[in-house]
């Protein structure tokens, strides 16, 4: 039997990548604020008011995955589920005042840990390297729908 060279296998190189973002996020960012939830809050900032289905569709998590970080972030005060002005049949969801303020100090770090993150690249790479990781990101989101 012949062992196979895991450093050509995508899936164990993405998770290696997920673990050292991992480890980074919470010595540089957080360690109560997961990044999905980050995902969220900054979504919230820069579309206000949005139903959460949609919310879920712009940072790429499921339905149930939206509902729990949704949830917790709910629980901690950072958001709140509000009655659509236009359609009373629905709620929107909005930052609550606290979840600006951990929003604003959250930006900085991870602003700060993605260069970090990247420190090992030129820039010119980690243009190139973000753009490669989207596209097979959209790609497998594709292949899942």
């Amino acid at each position: 039997m012949t062992a196979v060279d895991l450093s050509t296998h995508p899936g164990h190189l993405a998770r290696r990548l997920q673990q050292a973002h991992s480890l980074l996020w919470g010595a540089m960012v957080s360690e109560e604020t997961t990044s999905p939830q980050f995902a969220v809050l900054n979504t919230l900032v820069e579309k206000p008011g949005i139903d959460q289905r949609t919310l879920g569709r712009h940072v790429h998590l499921d339905r149930s995955t939206i509902a729990d970080v949704v949830a917790r972030l709910a629980r901690r005060g950072l958001l709140a589920r509000v009655r659509d002005p236009l359609d009373g049949r629905r709620n929107v969801l909005e930052l609550t005042d606290e979840g600006e303020k951990l929003h604003r100090r959250l930006v900085s770090r991870t602003s700060r840990m993605n260069r970090v993150f990247l420190s090992p690249l030129d820039e010119d790479e980690q243009q190139v390297l973000l753009r490669l990781i989207a596209r097979v990101a959209d790609a497998a989101e594709d292949l899942r729908a």
